[in-house]
């Protein structure tokens, strides 16, 4: 799978995760799903990072985000 990929899904997981996290707490209940979802994330973008030789830089997840949506678009 390409690293790229991969960091967008992981981030996009992520960010799901949040509004799970929020419901849960001001339910009162136990995120676990939310849990789940941000270990999957976490290794997802670990992954990307262990498997892109260059690493990736913050100002850099913008540009990423684009072309890997651009290029499953199309």
């Amino acid at each position: 799978m390409d690293p790229d990929l991969m960091l967008v899904i992981g981030l996009v997981v992520g960010g799901f995760s949040i509004p799970s996290i929020m419901g849960a707490l001001a339910d009162g209940r136990v995120p676990r799903a939310a849990a789940i979802a941000v270990m999957i994330a976490g290794g997802l973008i670990v992954l990307a990072i262990r498997d892109n030789p260059g690493g990736y830089q913050l100002a850099d997840i913008p540009d990423i985000f684009v072309s890997v949506v651009g290029r499953y678009i199309n």
